[in-house]
C-alpha cells in the first residue's frame, strides 16, 4: 500500500506570516501612542476630544470638507479605510471602550489606537478593516 502525503506550503507560509506580524508598536507603547494621537489632533484635526460633547467639531469638519454637518458626522473613523478592527488587531487593543460607545481600533494612517466615533481630515471612505488578511497588507505597506 502506497500512501502519499501532501503538505500545503501556503498554510505553512500563512502561519509563518502570522507569527512574524506582531502588534503595531504604538498599540503596546502608551507614550508613542499618545504622541502619535496628539500629532494627529494637532496636524489633522483628530476629534472631537469628547464624543459626548463635540462642540463645533463636526460643523468645522463639514466646512473644511465642503459638506453638511450630517455627512461629516457620518465620516468617522469607524468607516475609514485605514481603521483596523480585524480579529488579530483586537488582540492588540487593551479592551473595549468605556460605556460601550464606539470601538477602539488601529489607525494605519497615523499609527495610534483610534476611537471609531471620531474623525480626522485624512478620513477616506472604504472601511473598516475587518479581515486579518487586509490588516496584514496594511502592516506590510507600513513597514517602511
Amino acid at each position: 500500500m502506497n500512501i502519499t502525503i501532501k503538505i500545503d506550503k501556503s498554510i505553512l507560509t500563512a502561519k509563518s506570516d502570522v507569527d512574524t506580524m506582531k502588534c503595531p508598536k504604538s498599540t503596546q507603547d502608551v507614550v508613542l501612542n499618545t504622541r502619535n494621537r496628539n500629532l494627529t489632533r494637532k496636524n489633522h484635526s483628530y476629534g472631537p476630544l469628547n464624543i459626548e460633547e463635540p462642540g463645533g467639531y463636526w460643523k468645522e469638519m463639514a466646512k473644511k470638507w465642503n459638506t453638511t454637518e450630517k455627512a461629516a458626522t457620518n465620516s468617522n473613523c469607524g468607516k475609514c479605510v485605514a481603521f483596523d478592527i480585524s480579529p488579530r488587531m483586537k488582540k492588540c487593543m487593551p479592551g473595549p471602550v468605556s460605556k460601550g460607545t464606539g470601538k477602539l481600533g488601529y489607525c494605519w494612517m497615523h499609527h495610534f489606537k483610534c476611537h471609531s466615533l471620531r474623525s480626522c481630515d485624512t478620513w477616506a471612505t472604504g472601511g473598516p478593516i475587518i479581515q486579518d488578511k487586509i490588516s496584514f497588507e496594511w502592516q506590510e505597506k507600513n513597514k517602511k
